[in-house]
């Protein structure tokens, strides 16, 4: 077998189906960076060591054997929220939770898919801000520059990933949740179609804007961890139709007509895209057009109505999961506020709420179907990575504001229930220590449209060559 571990996840498993490496030897070697890593990243809140090993070797069983399977003995990683039988499901959050009895549909289908799960990733109280810092678990750290955020909430997901700990993780998004961190820390983070990669036990999560999605170093790599994860239960509330990701990968997107779009839907409060940020975006549009796409401004018409709708259902959700959480006193206190705010808002708001979705779906989809754009391309976030700590000391409605400012662009895509995908877009520093991020926006179950964009982007960028000092590939 050879002594070179290969990192990416389609690349493991090529050298696990072809006997080059074992599954041991993969697990070991994320394992043994974990624990290097955790005293100064702290990407992880639970380690599944013993578990992970005696995985690795029934999968290097299976393997030996001639079994094949699309993740087959991989490592991978998954998100705090996330059900893993036998280990807590706490959300960022303090306290002692039960051990869940099965796994979540999405990790079982990774499982299924022969994926080993070493552990899960950190993430703020309930996933609410871009930023994965709380008292349960400390702060977790950019491994570009540990100064900063990696963002949030699948912060501990991206750090991991970014920092070649994993080849790839699972996170969730529910207002840019993994395509935040994915922009901040150098990564693909794909947004799925909702109900793309089921949410049971529960039928939605947060009332429809969250749904789970992939980190990675590579498109094909994001791909792939998507389509294995993909799939519904009887009680998903949102089942979309079937969508082939793995051969968009390879697929020419043809010419696209694209809309930029630099103008943030309306929050009521103040928000400005930072110059490097701008530029960086233009730049990216630039080589589209060189790529022989057609690249005009143009914005969604979000009205008032998207930021109407997100607010009562992001409450409620998080109104919801506070019934789990079994001493609510040990929470932040920005999350009892929100928290009580979820209370109120979960009548009659949350269903005009709902009853809104619609009618905003063809509103802001006339970009597509009157405007006649194939794509929509903005920032990921309005700012660089936040330095750590940033909004420690805010109370609840200057931390709003302030995360709002940083990151207006990603959430409306979560009220429409609609695919989109983080790109790498450079770094906001000559040292390339703070990285930036792009969105590809769609239509529903556009996912291999923008799959095919987002890989001839990279085969022209080659963003996967950038590693953070210190990570396997640097």
């Amino acid at each position: 077998m050879t002594s070179v571990i290969p990192k990416g996840l389609s690349e493991q498993v090529k050298a696990l189906a072809d006997g080059e490496v074992s599954s041991r030897a993969l697990v070991e070697r994320a394992l043994d960076r974990i624990a290097a890593t955790q005293g100064t990243l702290n990407a992880f809140r639970r380690v599944r060591a013993e578990a992970a090993l005696c995985e690795a070797d029934e999968a290097d069983r299976l393997l030996a054997a001639g079994r094949r399977l699309p993740l087959l003995g991989v490592p991978i990683a998954v998100k705090d929220d996330a059900d893993v039988a036998g280990e807590p499901t706490a959300f960022g959050c303090c306290g002692e939770f039960p051990p869940k009895t099965e796994d979540c549909e999405a990790v079982r289908r990774l499982r299924a898919a022969g994926a080993v799960v070493v552990g899960k990733t950190n993430t703020p109280e309930l996933g609410q801000w871009p930023f994965t810092e709380g008292p349960a678990f400390g702060l977790t750290r950019n491994p570009w520059n540990p100064e900063y955020t990696p963002g949030g909430s699948s912060g501990g997901a991206a750090a991991a990933v970014a920092a070649g700990l994993v080849p790839a993780a699972l996170g969730s998004d529910g207002a840019g949740s993994v395509r935040i961190p994915a922009a901040w820390t150098h990564l693909i983070g794909i947004k799925p179609q909702r109900g793309r990669i089921s949410t049971w036990p529960d039928p939605e999560a947060f009332h429809g804007i969250t749904c789970n999605g992939p980190l990675a170093r590579t498109v094909e790599d994001a791909a792939l961890l998507l389509h294995a994860a993909s799939g519904n239960c009887p009680g998903d509330l949102h089942q979309p139709p079937p969508v082939d990701v793995l051969s968009a990968v390879r697929r020419d997107p043809g010419r696209l007509r694209i809309a930029l779009s630099l103008k943030p839907a309306f929050t009521g409060t103040p928000k400005q895209l930072d110059p490097v940020v701008r530029a960086a975006v233009l730049r990216l549009a630039e080589r589209l057009t060189a790529l022989g796409h057609e690249v005009a401004e143009a914005e969604p018409r979000y009205g008032v109505g998207v930021g109407l709708s997100f607010l009562p259902r992001a409450m409620a959700g998080l109104w919801d999961w506070s019934a789990h959480v079994p001493d609510r006193t040990l929470l932040d206190v920005r999350t009892l506020t929100a928290v009580r705010h979820g209370r109120l808002l979960g009548g009659g708001p949350l269903r005009l709420a709902r009853a809104a979705e619609g009618p905003l779906r063809r509103r802001v989809g006339e970009i597509f179907s009157r405007e006649g754009f194939d794509v929509v391309l903005s920032p990921t976030t309005a700012t660089p990575p936040l330095r750590i700590g940033a909004m420690a000391e805010l109370n609840g409605w200057h931390t709003d504001r302030a995360v709002i400012a940083a990151c207006p662009y990603a959430w409306p895509w979560n009220v429409l229930g609609w695919p989109g995908v983080n790109v790498p877009m450079g770094f906001a520093d000559e040292e390339g220590t703070l990285p930036l991020g792009a969105q590809l926006l769609g239509p529903a179950n556009s996912e291999p449209r923008l799959i095919s964009l987002a890989a001839q982007l990279e085969a022209d960028q080659r963003w996967y060559e950038r590693w953070p000092a210190g990570a396997p590939g640097s």
